[in-house]
């Protein structure tokens, strides 16, 4: 099976884990992590979504002067474990994460930035 396949399927199960971490879905906050920072809502994910990117910058400059560069993918794999329980928070998945970086494939990230801008400044001149 591809790596592609694997990690795809290593996410999804993931995020199934934390669907069922949900207060919805009976997620316990006295017992699940996932579910403590799901029922204190967005502040304390997105807390910890911003200490877990400084904390891939960190390990990535500690790589460039000579550290251990298998740190950045431990700070990497926090990274992506919050942003996840953003994205279910929000009721969105790791699929259509991918769904979105397919669809960009193949597209410059010059030309998809001037997309972006192009998008954004024709939405402001409809709303006048």
């Amino acid at each position: 099976m591809p790596s592609e396949e694997l990690s795809q399927d290593a996410l999804a199960r993931l995020a199934a884990v934390i669907e069922s971490r949900k207060p919805g879905q009976g997620g316990d906050p006295s017992a699940s992590y996932v579910a403590r920072l799901l029922h204190k809502g967005p502040d304390a994910f997105l807390k910890k979504i911003g200490e877990e990117a400084t904390e891939v910058v960190m390990a990535a400059k500690d790589a460039s002067a000579g550290g251990d560069a298998s740190k950045i993918v431990n700070e990497v794999a926090d990274l992506w474990f919050h942003t996840m329980i953003a994205l279910a928070h929000y009721n969105l998945s790791p699929a259509d994460v991918i769904a979105e970086l397919a669809r960009r494939e193949g597209t410059s990230g010059i030309e998809e930035k001037a997309l972006r801008k192009l998008g954004a400044r024709e939405a402001d001149e409809a709303r006048g």
